[in-house]
C-alpha cells in the first residue's frame, strides 16, 4: 500500500469485458466515448478520488475484449471490492462491465507484467453471411478458403520478428514481437484465428487475419508471408479485416513473486529496441 494525499492505497486488478461497438477504442479522446473514459468516471465516481487505468492492450474502436485486465489504486477505505463490482454493475452502461476486482502486490502491472496477450478473430463463411444475433462480433466471409494454405502462410510468422509490415506507424512505437500462436479452428461455417504474443502493435492482429485471408482467397500465395517479414514499413499491400470480428480474450501474467522481475525484463526489451533506432511502446 501507498499513501497519497495523507490516504492510503492498495493496488487492484480490474478484469474487464466489453462489447466494442459503440466505443471509439479504450484509449481516452476528448468528446468521444471510449472504454477508458467511462471505467475511470465510474470509478471515480464511486470512490470520491481521480482513479486513472493502466490497461494490458488498448483496443481500437470496434474492437470487443472478453479477459481485457487493467489496474488502478484505490483509497483503502473504498476497497470493498465485492460490493465495488455490484456497484459498478448497476452504475455502467450495459455494454461494459468489471467482472472482478482483486487486490495485487504494488508490483503488478497490466502492462508491463504481462506475459502474453491473445486474440480471437471469428468470420462465418455461411452462404448467408453472419448470423444476425451475432453480427456485431462474426465477420461474414465468401465461403470457399483455403484453409491449409492459410494454416501454411500463418505457421510462416510465429517466433519473434519485426512486424512492421503488418503495423500502422505510430511515432515511438516497436514493431518487433514475438509471436507464439497464428492458428485456424473451422466449426462447421464458423472460422476463428486464434493469436497470441507477447504484445501487439497497432492494427497488427487485424493486419495479420486480413492478409491471411488474401491467401486463403488465393489471391496470394504463403510465400507472400515471407516478404512481408523482410519489410521494414508497413506493407500497402495488406487489406485490415473489419474491427467487429477481433476480440481481445485474456492476458497471461506471471505468480505475485516473479512479477517484479517480468517488470524489468519488459522495460529492458523496450529500452534496448529503442537503442537499436525501433521507436519504443
Amino acid at each position: 500500500m501507498s499513501d497519497t494525499a495523507g490516504r492510503s492505497h492498495i493496488r487492484i486488478r480490474l478484469d474487464i469485458s466489453y462489447d466494442g461497438t459503440d466505443f471509439s477504442g479504450w484509449a481516452r479522446q476528448n468528446d468521444r466515448r471510449t472504454v477508458q473514459a467511462v471505467l475511470e468516471d465510474a470509478l471515480s465516481t464511486i470512490t470520491r478520488e481521480r482513479i486513472r487505468l493502466t490497461v494490458a492492450g488498448r483496443t481500437d474502436a470496434g474492437v470487443h475484449a472478453e479477459g481485457q485486465v487493467a489496474h488502478c489504486d484505490l483509497p483503502v477505505e473504498r476497497a470493498d471490492l465485492p460490493q465495488l463490482v455490484r456497484r459498478l454493475s448497476r452504475f455502467l452502461p450495459t455494454d461494459v462491465r468489471i467482472i472482478s476486482m482483486t487486490a495485487v502486490p504494488p508490483e503488478f502491472d497490466a502492462r508491463f507484467s504481462a506475459l502474453r496477450r491473445h486474440y480471437a478473430y471469428r468470420l462465418s463463411t455461411a452462404p448467408y453471411g453472419a448470423d444476425p444475433l451475432v453480427r456485431n462480433h462474426i465477420v461474414g466471409w465468401r465461403p470457399g478458403l483455403d484453409i491449409e494454405a492459410m494454416r501454411d502462410a500463418s505457421s510462416r510468422l510465429v517466433g519473434l520478428n519485426d512486424f512492421a509490415a503488418f503495423c500502422r506507424f505510430r511515432e515511438r512505437s516497436t514493431t518487433v514481437r514475438e509471436l507464439q500462436r497464428f492458428d485456424w479452428v473451422v466449426n462447421g461455417d464458423r472460422l476463428t484465428a486464434f493469436v497470441s504474443a507477447d504484445a501487439f502493435c497497432w492494427s497488427m492482429v487485424r493486419s495479420l487475419v486480413g492478409a491471411t485471408l488474401a491467401v486463403g482467397e488465393g489471391r496470394r500465395e504463403p510465400a507472400w508471408f515471407d516478404e512481408l517479414l523482410a519489410l521494414r514499413t508497413r506493407s500497402s499491400k495488406i487489406t485490415v479485416a473489419p474491427a467487429h470480428g477481433l476480440s481481445l480474450m485474456g492476458v497471461d501474467y506471471p505468480e505475485h513473486a516473479d512479477l517484479a522481475a517480468r517488470n524489468e525484463i519488459t522495460r529492458d526489451i523496450r529500452d534496448a529496441i529503442d537503442e537499436q533506432g525501433c521507436c519504443g511502446d
